[in-house]
């Protein structure tokens, strides 16, 4: 049980890891300067979730795994995020509509994981949750003022919305991982909240004026560990100091 709810526990915090790590990209050149402040902060948020969960996996793992092995030593394939938060930081909008969609599916994800009947990952949930429910305001903020806002501003967050969209679903459907742990008490089936997901996303929508995608198609794989190009990219960048100097901590 150990090994398998190690890997959970990775997979949870990979989403926050890889969103954190395209945020960081932005440190200084955001929109304005209480925008970067504001997705800087975001980063960290999601950087520090990312330690708990890593510590706790890497002491369900034992053997000389750490959460900077964890985090820097894995290969493509291994890290079981979806899609959605590696997409790049094609404008300022995609930004706001990536990080809206999933900061109300975190939200959502945390709500339920405080019902864990694991300690560690209640303590962890209960904790970050209050950190999410600042994302999804300041996200959705954003959202509603670009799409109710300049008609350059209304098309360009309409854009990213249409564009984003085929990701959403990944995140509301269950790996076999994660229905296991569910079965057991531990953890979250995201089924079991998706009609709340899009009718949350579909509230949003509405007051943006944006009108809500009909797709009918939606991409996945980063749960199977197939990803989109941008992942190596990614990589790349956030493993280039461990792995040209072995042994860094964060």
């Amino acid at each position: 049980m150990n090994k398998t709810l190690a890997a959970y526990v990775i997979q949870i915090a990979d989403n926050n890891l890889i969103l954190a790590q395209r945020l960081g990209e932005l440190c200084g050149h955001a929109a304005t300067i209480e925008t970067d402040i504001a997705l800087t902060n975001i980063s960290l948020d999601l950087f520090g979730q990312v330690r708990s969960y890593f510590q706790y996996a890497a002491s369900l793992t034992g053997a000389e795994a750490t959460e900077d092995t964890i985090a820097f030593l894995r290969v493509e394939n291994e890290y079981k995020n979806a899609l959605l938060v590696e997409q790049p930081n094609t404008d300022f909008a995609y930004v706001i509509a990536r990080q809206c969609f999933y900061d109300h599916f975190h939200l959502l994800f945390l709500q339920k994981l405080q019902h864990s009947s694991d300690e560690t990952l209640r303590a962890i949930a209960s904790k970050a949750i209050k950190e999410v429910t600042y994302h999804v305001r300041f996200s959705s903020d954003w959202l509603i003022r670009l799409g109710d806002g300049t008609e350059e501003s209304h098309n360009k967050i309409t854009q990213a919305v249409q564009d984003l969209w085929v990701y959403t679903n990944e995140l509301v459907t269950a790996a076999p991982i994660e229905i296991e742990m569910a079965d057991a008490g531990i953890g979250v089936n995201p089924e079991s909240f998706r009609d709340e997901y899009y009718g949350a996303l579909t509230s949003i929508l509405n007051e943006a004026t944006i009108p809500v995608p009909e797709q009918k198609y939606f991409q996945k794989g980063g749960k199977q560990g197939i990803h989109t190009e941008h992942m190596g990219y990614i990589l790349t960048e956030m493993q280039y100091m461990q792995r040209t100097y072995p042994n860094m901590t964060w």
